[in-house]
């Protein structure tokens, strides 16, 4: 309301005024600040009935992963049904109050992130609907078997151990390329009917949460409108490296396989690369190494010669942690995790995972440990994870969760790049002798790009491919050729054969059958190198400059300065927006693919040189692998 001079309105009248405004005003405000009070009382009485329904979800989840069988499944979806049901009741009353206008941050970050439903949002009819979709994807995946290549009739080989070993481990490229076959024909084509109902309810659910698709449901996480760009210019700020590495490893296969095999100028097939997805290529190290006479550095064999179970393994990733001043592992951890393979004869998830159950030290791993340095540093990043779980269960249910989803993936990343160096393993005494020089350094480097660097193009792909699909600019009659457009593009790998679209190959991903996001990956594996430079510098390991003190020669054990600042950003799990959790570390409020680059940047300067030696192609050609009909 607004008075000039010329208004017809007395002192007395527009004091009356003034006085109910005030009132009005004041009364608002008491109306507000009482229906946050509620609100707080609300949020806070539900406390213990959340962490009981978790646990008891998680339970549900453990129990059918460790023992797939249809009575599992029946009372994991009842639990999942029953909890949606619940936790879309508690979003529709905390959807009443006008929780945007609260003053306490904390309850309005609490709110707002119970009131993301997910796919609980859906009626209750499709949600059961769309948990059966991926429980049969994800029931196919774990359950597929493959005949022996010699021994055809032999139908028994699981994806582990016995085909991740074979990829390993064979140089024969017709063994590799029917066992590649085998896996794709069965572990994704089948699950294309559950997938369709799956792509359709995911989109529902996301619209019901508000989101314009499932892509813009999974990138909410990051909390961030700018993120995908900030994705997108990650990898291109990645790709001139992933190129050089790319050209040598397909000069070193052509080598050794011919022309006929591996192209000199195409993208490499992927069969030969020692893993069902390519996704690393660390496992085909030994025949591409740039210095084969140098010493490798793989103790594998000496945790064999040691007595190394899968019970020292993780003691000795516990003590790792210890020694930074961290939690030491609690009893239960060691009375209910499965660490190895069961020998009854259950199918089981043995996709290697960590496990929070929403009571205090209750943490689990379920894992099919084998005594490999691989596998030693597989214990290392979920560990990590236990970590994390451990350092934030102080906290409300709601923030008992990663600042980012990348974040939980990056922990344990972290104490691998300390695990791994050459100055560790000597520590720990499973490396004796090992000299350090300029082609031992060349070499360290080089299987850790092919572990670390590689896989960022993938993990880029698994997700970009998904959005597309979710956003419907990938189309149902181009799900598979689609898939291996981008395959090739952002990797240069191609399928052995040609696919079409009669096959359904994404789904031979556990992370597409079982609905895992992946980003959180790619984010992983570049903020764990901005963790990890500065860790390393509270340390004392690195010095910006300095020769001897580097990002890549630098071990954190023992350290209880890195592991204090570690544990003080663990402890926020998601109760701020993740920048400011990797600020309390690295002072750095974006992610940023710098750190990586520093850390590869000798590996970077010597393939240049030598692919330019070799008369190495850098880049490659598209591929034809995939035919539309």
């Amino acid at each position: 309301m607004w008075f000039r001079f010329g208004d017809v309105l007395s002192l007395a009248s527009l004091a009356l005024v003034l006085v109910g405004v005030t009132a009005i005003s004041q009364k608002r405000q008491q109306v507000d600040e009482d229906a946050e009070l509620v609100a707080l009382k609300y949020v806070n009485e539900l406390e213990q009935e959340v962490l009981t329904r978790n646990n008891e979800a998680t339970e549900a989840s453990w129990a059918y992963e460790s023992d797939i069988n249809e009575e599992n499944l029946k009372l994991r979806n009842e639990v999942q049904t029953r909890n949606a049901n619940y936790f879309k009741e508690i979003a529709r009353e905390l959807r009443k109050f006008d929780y945007s206008s609260f003053k306490d941050e904390v309850l309005k970050r609490k709110i707002e992130k119970m009131t993301q439903l997910g796919y609980a949002a859906l009626p209750e009819e499709k949600f059961t609907q769309l948990l059966d979709s991926i429980s049969g994807m994800s029931e196919n995946y774990a359950t597929v078997k493959v005949c022996d290549y010699k021994i055809r009739e032999k139908c028994d080989l699981s994806l582990e151990p016995e085909l991740t070993e074979i990829l390993a481990t064979s140089r024969d490229p017709e063994e590799l390329k029917y066992y590649w076959v085998q896996w794709y024909d069965k572990a994704g084509t089948p699950t294309r009917k559950d997938f369709d109902s799956y792509v359709a309810l995911n989109g529902e659910a996301a619209r019901l949460n508000n989101f314009t698709s499932g892509a813009e449901a999974w990138l909410d996480a990051y909390e961030d409108e700018t993120f995908e760009a900030q994705v997108d210019a990650a990898i291109e700020e990645i790709r001139p490296l992933y190129e050089q590495i790319h050209a040598y490893v397909r000069h070193q296969l052509r080598e050794r396989y011919g022309d006929a095999v591996v192209p000199e100028k195409g993208p490499i097939p992927m069969h030969l690369l020692g893993n069902m997805w390519a996704q690393t290529w660390d496992n085909v190290a030994d025949i591409t190494t740039p210095f084969p006479k140098s010493r490798q550095l793989d103790v594998t064999d000496e945790m064999v010669t040691q007595g190394y179970d899968s019970l020292k393994m993780f003691h000795m990733g516990d003590e790792f942690f210890v020694s930074l001043n961290m939690t030491k592992l609690p009893q239960t951890f060691w009375e209910k995790s499965i660490l190895e393979k069961p020998t009854d004869g259950r199918e089981l998830v043995c996709h290697a995972s960590a496990w929070d159950f929403y009571k205090t030290d209750d943490v689990r791993i379920k894992q099919c440990t084998r005594v490999t340095m691989e596998d030693f540093f597989t214990v290392h990043h979920e560990l990590g994870h236990i970590q994390y779980f451990l350092q934030y269960q102080h906290q409300p249910s709601v923030f008992r969760e990663g600042a980012n989803p990348g974040f939980h993936e990056a922990v344990g990343d972290v104490l691998s790049l300390s695990v791994s160096t050459p100055k560790h393993l000597e520590r720990i005494g499973l490396l004796k002798d090992f000299v350090l020089d300029d082609d031992a350094k060349v070499n360290q480097f080089y299987r850790a790009g092919l572990g670390k660097l590689v896989f960022l193009p993938f993990a880029y792909t698994i997700d970009k491919y998904r959005w597309g699909i979710f956003r419907g600019e990938i189309k149902p009659d181009e799900y598979n050729c689609k898939f291996w457009e981008m395959r090739t593009k952002f990797s240069g790998i191609e399928p052995p054969v040609v696919r079409s679209e009669q096959d359904f190959d994404a789904p031979a991903k556990y992370h597409v059958s079982a609905d895992v996001e992946y980003l959180r990956y790619l984010v992983s594996y570049i903020v764990q190198f901005q963790f990890h430079r500065s860790a390393c510098e509270l340390a004392g390991e690195y010095v910006k400059g300095d020769p001897e003190k580097t990002v890549n020669n630098c071990d954190i054990y023992q350290s209880v300065n890195a592991g204090n600042t570690i544990k003080e950003m663990l402890a926020m799990g998601s109760s701020k927006p993740w920048p400011d959790a990797m600020e309390v570390l690295t002072g750095q409020r974006k992610m940023s693919a710098d750190a990586l680059l520093e850390y590869f940047q000798p590996l970077y300067d010597w393939l240049v040189v030598e692919n330019k030696r070799l008369g190495a192609y850098v880049g490659w050609e598209l591929s034809d692998k995939c035919k539309s009909k």
